[in-house]
This record gives C-alpha cells, sequence and structure tokens, in this order.
C-alpha cells in the first residue's frame, strides 16, 4: 500500500494520528505533495516513513525547499505517479504535467480540498490535508494493488471514507 499526503503546515511534526498514522507506518512508501512548514515536519515524516517521496510546496519555509525537489516521478507496482504541490492553470495544467511524463496518476496538494478527478488517460489525486482542511474535510489517500486493479481511497484521518476510485483494465498495460 502507498500512503499520500499533503498540506501538513506544521511547526513542530507529522501531525499524524488516527487512520492517517497507521496508514503512514504500514505503507510500503509514502508520497507527500509538499507544505511541511517547517523542518521539524519534514524530519518527522522522514523518521516515521522510511521510503519517502517529497517535493516541497509554495509554504515550506528555505530549508525545506533547499533539501526537496519542486516535482519528482515515483513508480509504484506498475504505476507511474507525477508528484508536485502545484501547478497553473488548473486541472489543465495538472493534467498536461501528468501526461508530459507518461503519468497514471498526478498527485498534487495546495488547495487542501481531498479530490479524486478521473480524466480517462490520467488520474488527479489531492489527499488533502490531514491538519488544516480549510473548510474542508482533512484527509489523506491510499493506493493499493488489488488482482488486476488499483483501489484509490481517500479518508479521513480517523478513518471515514471520503472518495474511492478503481484503476483497472486497459489503463494499466
Amino acid at each position: 500500500m502507498l500512503a499520500i499526503f499533503s498540506d501538513t503546515h506544521s511547526p513542530r511534526g507529522h501531525e499524524l494520528e488516527g487512520a492517517a498514522l497507521n496508514a503512514a507506518t504500514e505503507a510500503e512508501a509514502v508520497i507527500h505533495a509538499g507544505d511541511f512548514t517547517s523542518q521539524s515536519a519534514l524530519e518527522a515524516f522522514k523518521e516515521r516513513c522510511p521510503v519517502f517521496y517529497p517535493v516541497h510546496g509554495n509554504a515550506d519555509n528555505y530549508d525545506v525547499i533547499e533539501a526537496l525537489p519542486t516535482t519528482r516521478t515515483v513508480e509504484y507496482d506498475g504505476l507511474t505517479i507525477a508528484v508536485t504541490h502545484r501547478r497553473d492553470g488548473g486541472d489543465t495544467g495538472l493534467a498536461m504535467f501528468g501526461r508530459a511524463g507518461n503519468a497514471d496518476i498526478v498527485v498534487f496538494g495546495h488547495t487542501h480540498r481531498p479530490r479524486i478527478l478521473d480524466l480517462e488517460d490520467v488520474v488527479l489525486l489531492n489527499p488533502g490535508s490531514h491538519t488544516q482542511p480549510r473548510g474542508n474535510r482533512p484527509g489523506f489517500a491510499t493506493v493499493e494493488r488489488l488482482e488486476g486493479a488499483f483501489d484509490i481511497r481517500l479518508r479521513t484521518p480517523a478513518g471515514e471514507p471520503l472518495d474511492s476510485l478503481t484503476l483497472e483494465g486497459d489503463r494499466l498495460e
């Protein structure tokens, strides 16, 4: 299972609890789409998640920005996942970013709104913020391999379901 987070905005640490903490602990790998805000939050995630793929966001302090890339590509069990904090051009810009890298999924943050948008050739996935939802439901995401498919789920930090999508068939070949 892959756990996905964004927009932690913490001066102290990872701020994970409940199902979100369990997912980060049990995941084969963790992706974070930026806005840790502090070096302390970044280090807390690194300590919790031995296989960790972060990017920096627009609200990160200088040390975090210097330590992390703006974008990255993660290969997970046959999926190609493009990761960024945000892209100019909204959904179109995010989709173009994903298509340029032949990504199956684009993970992004910035809006603090948990969301899955299936554009047929690429999926846009925002896990939301587990700490500062800013008027949205707090959230995080998981991606899990099923037989012949991938299960993408958005959940609250307590584990309540928010949304889901199954990728299967021709799209995975």
